[in-house]
């Protein structure tokens, strides 16, 4: 089993680049464009990546929105 703690910091730099990068959006607006970016410019399944992979698109993502 993985360790369950991994989530909080996880989720601590979550909210940490929503509210910086995209303090406008609901948090489903977030999910959606994020997985529609994964999928269509990464060729990523949301389902397989683990929490500290998954940060590196959130922060990649927020990089390439920010630029957009």
């Amino acid at each position: 089993m993985r360790e369950p703690d991994r989530l909080n910091s996880f989720y601590d730099e979550l909210k940490a680049i929503h509210m910086k990068n995209f303090p406008d959006w609901r948090f489903g607006q977030l999910c959606y464009n994020l997985i529609q970016w994964l999928l269509n410019e990464k060729d990523v399944d949301v389902f397989y990546p683990e929490e500290g992979k998954m940060l590196k698109y959130i922060h990649e993502f927020a990089d390439f929105m920010q630029g957009a």
